[in-house]
């Protein structure tokens, strides 16, 4: 009988191990109007908002406590239950709901939990789903450009190629330390896709880039060129010691054009609704950028 009572306390240390080394993904409702779609299910048991954050990050901390990771994913009602048609399953179900996360940890937008606070991750899961939007609309767009008339060279392809080169050339040849950059694109018919990179230098001045931001950021820039769309480019400069330097571009055919510092100057202070002047920011210089040397395409033919 002792035997069998310690076979029984080892069975249950291996599985409390194991359980250690299974990640697992929970679906998060981050703003009210998602939780009060899923409300419409009997078995979404929760009433109120505020207290269902609260127990999530409390689930969050105890997992972690058991040096457990877990991976948080943006739950969206609506893609839910579109999903629950074309599978044919029971919407009203804890295990389609458990299902339809595990298939947002694959495919959808996440977040790793790392301790921080739930205030913290909402808006970076909400970033990232944008971007990951963005990345998916952008794709969608420079594919179905097609080929060249011309040469016949996909012009999707082509576009993003130069705006990778473009990108290595900004950072290339920007000044010593951190770069924010933000590139906007006008779109049809009227939104305007924005991208944001932020580039940290490390001590021994190497470049940290966020593959995703990266990619997403060039398909962005791509689609610009590649449609001859109104747009532009602006980087800010944080060295170590000294002002910050913002530097600006605006797209021009199948490249990137200089502002001059007076122009840098005027769109940074300037309101967009009202056409005011903003007092410019103090510490900051407001300068035309390094020649990038390939700004624009040598004579010849190009798309």
């Amino acid at each position: 009988m002792a035997h069998t009572g310690q076979t029984g306390q080892t069975d249950q240390t291996m599985r409390r191990v194991l359980r250690r080394e299974i990640a697992g993904t929970i679906g998060l409702l981050t703003d009210e109007h998602d939780f009060r779609a899923m409300r419409r299910y009997r078995s979404f048991t929760f009433h109120d908002h505020a207290v269902y954050l609260r127990q999530v990050e409390a689930l969050l901390q105890a997992r972690a406590a058991q040096g457990t990771h877990t991976t948080v994913a943006l739950f969206d009602p609506e893609e839910y239950a579109d999903f629950c048609t074309a599978a044919g399953l029971d919407a009203d179900a804890p295990a389609t709901r458990a299902r339809f996360t595990a298939e947002l940890a694959a495919h959808g937008p996440t977040v790793p939990y790392d301790g921080q606070p739930l205030a913290d991750l909402l808006p970076a899961l909400v970033d990232e789903a944008v971007r990951q939007a963005i990345w998916e609309y952008t794709s969608t767009l420079l594919a179905t450009l097609g080929g060249c008339a011309t040469c016949g060279e996909d012009l999707g392809r082509a576009a993003f190629t130069r705006a990778h080169r473009l990108l290595h050339r900004v950072l290339e040849t920007a000044p010593p330390g951190s770069r924010h950059l933000v590139c906007s694109v006008k779109g049809h018919p009227e939104e305007t896709l924005v991208s944001v990179l932020l580039v940290e230098e490390e001590s021994d001045g190497t470049p940290h880039i966020d593959e995703a931001e990266a990619l997403e950021f060039t398909s962005v820039l791509a689609l610009g060129l590649a449609t001859h769309s109104p747009g532009g480019l602006v980087m800010r400069v944080s060295p170590p010691t000294g002002p910050d330097r913002i530097h600006g571009w605006r797209l021009r055919g199948y490249g990137l054009e200089p502002l001059t510092a007076a122009e840098v100057f005027d769109a940074y202070c300037t309101d967009i609704e009202s056409g005011d002047l903003i007092s410019p920011e103090p510490n900051v210089d407001y300068c035309a950028p390094p020649d990038l040397g390939d700004d624009h395409l040598p004579p010849g033919h190009h798309h």
